[in-house]
């Protein structure tokens, strides 16, 4: 199933995610369907409030379908440790055709 993207500034982009707790079949199928989605939004990452759903989970392919052995899913991830700043040119999916400047933690 695909889901439509969530646009700008749909309040569900700016709240605190809730984490997984169940690790099931709709689990599975929801990663599954954030996928699809997420190719068809040309993206090559899509975070589960990006379709409106609320929940920690986020799926990467930097391929965009070339290697499918390399698409990743991430369910509650944290970030245990940071340093430094980064500021990169960041167009999100959920943003377009918006452009903005991000600060991330330094890669080490």
């Amino acid at each position: 199933m695909v889901y439509p993207i969530v646009k700008f500034p749909d309040p569900i982009l700016q709240r605190p995610a809730e984490s997984v707790t169940a690790f099931d079949d709709d689990l599975r199928r929801l990663v599954d369907d954030m996928f699809e989605s997420m190719y068809v939004a040309h993206g090559i990452g899509l975070a589960a409030p990006q379709i409106g759903i609320p929940k920690r989970i986020t799926v990467i392919d930097l391929s965009f379908q070339k290697t499918p052995e390399d698409k990743i899913a991430l369910i509650n991830p944290e970030v245990v440790t940071k340093e430094g700043k980064i500021y990169t040119r960041k167009r999100a999916v959920s943003a377009c055709p918006i452009f903005g400047r991000r600060s991330r933690a330094r890669p080490r």
